[in-house]
């Protein structure tokens, strides 16, 4: 009977607390300084929060039914299966919570000063959605239809975001009013900031320089799951001498957590060093045309 790894199942417990924590943070901050105020955080909780004006429909229950479709082509098409469990738990957590906070955010007087409820908005938000990429999952959402674009068709996931986002705050701004749409960006510029914070990380691109006796894994596992290139490169040991495989690859930020235990579970005792890339450019990056 094969033993229990207990390092495994304290680094899981850890994981769902962590996702659970980010999914109710999302969900109070919606319920409190979102929805009270008109204030639109993008993407699917956006499309949640202009409906609810519009025709009344709960925020939370519209943020699961939209999610389905994406979660199931997730599932099919882009992550692993850890990925794809841990982003629907988020999901559902978070859209369950935004509904059930409802009673008990009603008894707290709301804040009506717009640069306070902007601004913890936007630190709420990115606490919570760093704590859920720490965890290697997602809210689901633009993250999803991201991925499947750039699986399908190549398009870098952050000019796919952009675009998805962008239409979203467009359409608040003919909704709420222009104002809205501006105290929008700045959330969603302080949410981007706060979420860097809380992931220990500053920039979009990272590079991770792995070496590993199971480097053939691997290198396998990041082409699969990440679905991001792998360089191989040609070592030698300094003190050993003997020839080594070191692979070389750059990911986006919410891609480290799930990039560092993919090694882990792999090859526990790997040497990896992660470095900041100030800018790529390339196939599923930036453009190398548009950058010059």
């Amino acid at each position: 009977m094969k033993s229990i790894d207990w390092r495994k199942v304290r680094g899981t417990v850890l994981d769902y607390a962590l996702l659970t924590i980010g999914a109710a943070l999302l969900a109070l901050n919606i319920d409190l300084f979102l929805v009270p105020n008109r204030l639109v955080s993008g993407g699917v909780t956006g499309i949640a929060t202009i409906l609810h004006f519009a025709i009344g429909t709960p925020v939370g229950l519209v943020v699961l039914v939209l999610n389905i479709p994406l979660l199931m082509a997730g599932v099919r098409w882009t992550g692993g299966a850890r990925f794809a469990l841990r982003t629907v738990y988020a999901t559902a957590m978070m859209s369950i919570l935004t509904d059930a906070f409802v009673p008990l955010v009603a008894t707290i007087p709301p804040i009506t000063q717009p640069l306070l409820y902007t601004l913890y908005g936007g630190l709420l938000d990115g606490i919570g959605m760093g704590l859920v990429f720490r965890a290697q999952g997602t809210t689901g959402g633009t993250d999803i239809v991201a991925r499947i674009v750039h699986h399908f068709r190549g398009v870098p996931l952050g000019q796919t975001l952009l675009w998805i986002n962008g239409s979203v705050l467009i359409l608040a701004a003919a909704v709420f009013g222009l104002e809205a749409a501006l105290y929008a960006l700045i959330l969603t510029f302080v949410a981007a900031r706060v979420v860097d914070v809380v992931q220990g990380e500053s920039s979009y691109g990272r590079a991770a320089i792995i070496i590993s006796d199971k480097s053939p894994a691997i290198r396998s596992a990041v082409l699969a799951q990440l679905e991001r290139g792998v360089t191989i490169l040609e070592g030698r040991g300094g003190y050993t001498e003997a020839g080594l495989e070191v692979l070389y690859c750059v990911v986006t930020r919410p891609e480290v957590s799930i990039l560092k235990r993919l090694i882990h579970d792999i090859d526990p005792k790997a040497f990896v060093v992660i470095t900041e890339a100030s800018e790529v450019l390339g196939e599923g990056f930036r453009d190398l045309r548009v950058a010059t």
